[in-house]
């Protein structure tokens, strides 16, 4: 298990060689995916109710690029833009990724993680409410961003999830001490 006192943050020389505009690719591909998402599990998305057109800034902390997400179901839209280039939100997120996307796999409870000061929220607090709500509810694993199913679907979550598991651990030292101690 995460030790929430132990920093998540990618290591400097990671950081170091992700400039700016890294993720600039990101947005078509996470906005086609949410699409495609809200397609094909509808539900997901209207769980969210009022908030479905909300602003959400994305801030993982340890990259130099942040994404601005409206979730929209089928007109969904994801931005990513460097650290400046803020727009408007209704809700700020601030954390780093593999925190961040733990909680997205539901590997990682939000909640603790945000009382632990793991993870920062800002703004309408009842959209990120109805936001972890869906989530949760949705069980969304990464194979159904992408769109796959039966024994590919399986190997691209084990794959997944077992590699951020381990990229945890390796960031927070977990896994050398696990290892010593055995």
């Amino acid at each position: 298990m995460l030790d929430p006192n132990k920093d998540a943050s990618l290591p400097e020389p990671i950081r170091r060689f992700l400039p700016a505009f890294s993720g600039r690719p990101l947005g078509p591909l996470l906005t086609q995916a949410m699409r495609s998402l809200a397609q094909r599990r509808p539900e997901a998305f209207e769980r969210l109710g009022e908030f479905c057109k909300a602003h959400f800034l994305i801030d993982p902390t340890d990259l130099p690029f942040i994404f601005h997400v409206v979730p929209d179901g089928r007109a969904a839209l994801v931005h990513t833009t460097g650290k400046n280039g803020a727009l408007p939100s209704d809700v700020v997120i601030r954390g780093p990724i593999l925190l961040l996307l733990g909680i997205l796999d539901g590997s990682l409870d939000g909640d603790a993680l945000f009382f632990h000061r793991a993870i920062s929220v800002s703004g309408r607090t009842e959209a990120v409410v109805a936001l972890r709500n869906a989530i949760e509810d949705a069980e969304l694993r990464p194979s159904d961003l992408l769109g796959l199913g039966g024994n590919v679907a399986r190997f691209a979550d084990s794959g997944i999830l077992g590699g951020l598991s381990l990229a945890r651990q390796i960031v927070t030292g977990t896994h050398r001490r696990e290892r010593t101690d055995s």
